[in-house]
């Protein structure tokens, strides 16, 4: 199953939040999301762990624990979407050069 945990400590690292959640069964993978151009924590991972009990017993027992000074958030992951995220290029929602829109109207 796989995990999202969210309000993580900056200063946690991959292994911390593993050695956390494997003291409720095997953990396959732990991350945490870092951002692409500074490589800084974004402050939310994902854990992986292969037994669904062992997975829904952490959710429960770690969700708002207290992980190095800050109260994590664990849930099941939600599956990624194919969804278009909103705002960007794609929508035609301003942003646009319509009419030179810097030119003096006086």
């Amino acid at each position: 199953m796989n995990i999202y945990v969210s309000n993580i400590a900056f200063k946690a690292t991959d292994t911390d939040l593993r050695e956390l959640f494997e003291q409720h069964g095997e953990v396959s993978s732990a991350k945490i999301i870092l951002d692409k151009m500074t490589q800084r924590s974004r402050g939310f991972g994902f854990v992986e762990m292969p037994d669904n009990a062992s997975a829904q017993q952490a959710i429960s027992e770690l969700n708002n624990y207290n992980f190095l000074g800050k109260d994590i958030s664990v849930n099941e992951a939600r599956p990624k979407t194919d969804a278009p995220r909103s705002g960007g290029y794609g929508n035609r929602s301003g942003g646009g050069n319509e009419g030179n829109s810097f030119r003096k109207r006086w």
